[in-house]
């Protein structure tokens, strides 16, 4: 049985608390959050134990720690954590660009601390089951691979204002998952985007609709789609093609789509209404895979390594963006 602390109490901070006090193998969860409200409404919910600062939960003899703060936060957040030697779970991304990311990493492979990165669709069935068969061989050699996120309606625009926009946001869980289904590294980024909905988009330098092509080393090519408004429900499908078969993923029966074949009933279900609904099991499992961390198992999912080449990704997509043109990952790198 283990202890684990919460950092941050906003959206997913608080859906985690819900996860985690119902955990088997979770015996106790400490919380903590800058607003002391939120903290005493949590704590009376899930009974668990408020503290007033970061630093009072780290020395609270806690055996792990979920870091689920602001994006700007996570980098400090993380390394106070592993400084103390505790095991710990951050929320993508590691840290708010690719450089620091990258220096973070370095200072957390020093310590030998295990550290997982929040991408929960390493652990969704479906997708774990389209990454067994490609990793099996029965694809042959995959050519193109789709993924596709979009959200039923923006998160609040002081969020959008701090997120580093909808590559760094968003798409990084289709970056993510691309590139853990292909197996190989990114080597140029083309990416192009528009805004559509809300003007403040624009004047945070931002997107609400987006497009990336990633190529990787070998060939293969990663076709991602992002946006910010979709009603009919929280939409996020995998298609993995190769020159033998092609899988997919995402496609049930609350897959927000209406078919217009009209000898086909498919999908009959109730359209996904947000991420965590779509993948309450998946965030499940992730952090019962990290309780397997505390208690000594090797990082399961998404490593720190992992999450800075996402981050270079991201980068070169925000160039590419600005741009109007394709940008190398080795250029990005510096």
């Amino acid at each position: 049985m283990s202890t684990i602390g919460l950092i941050g109490l906003g959206r997913i901070g608080a859906f985690h608390a819900d996860t985690l006090s119902n955990l088997p193998g979770v015996d106790g969860l400490v919380i903590t959050d800058e607003r002391p409200d939120v903290v005493a409404q949590v704590a009376a919910k899930y009974g668990a134990k408020p503290v007033d600062s970061v630093a009072e939960l780290l020395s609270s003899g806690i055996d792990g720690v979920v870091v689920a703060a602001a994006t700007p936060a996570h980098a400090e957040l993380t390394l106070a954590a592993v400084q103390r030697g505790l095991p710990t779970f951050c929320e993508k991304p590691v840290a708010s660009t690719a450089a620091e990311s990258a220096r973070v990493a370095e200072i957390i492979a020093g310590t030998g601390v295990p550290v997982q990165i929040g991408y929960q669709r390493r652990f969704d069935a479906a997708f774990t089951n389209a990454k067994t068969i490609v990793d099996s061989g029965a694809l042959g050699a995959l050519h193109t691979v789709r993924s596709t996120t979009m959200d039923p309606a923006p998160p609040p625009m002081d969020y959008i204002a701090g997120s580093g926009g909808i590559f760094r946001d968003c798409a990084v869980h289709d970056f993510d998952t691309v590139r853990w289904i292909v197996g190989r590294e990114a080597v140029e980024v083309y990416a192009t985007g528009s805004v559509q909905g809300d003007s403040r988009f624009a004047e945070y330098g931002d997107v609400d609709t987006a497009a990336v092509i990633v190529r990787f080393d070998g060939g293969t090519l990663g076709v991602i789609s992002a946006a910010r408004y979709n009603a009919r429900g929280y939409d996020c499908r995998l298609e993995v093609h190769g020159f033998d078969d092609t899988v997919v993923a995402g496609w049930d029966e609350g897959v927000p789509v209406r078919n217009t074949d009209p000898n086909t009933d498919f999908p009959t279900g109730t359209p996904h209404h947000f991420f965590m609904d779509r993948f309450t099991e998946a965030f499940r499992t992730e952090l019962g895979g990290f309780l397997q961390v505390v208690q000594g198992a090797p990082v399961q999912g998404a490593t720190v390594a992992d999450a800075v080449e996402v981050a270079w990704i991201a980068e070169a997509a925000t160039e590419s963006l600005r741009l109007g043109a394709p940008v190398s990952i080795a250029s990005v790198r510096g």
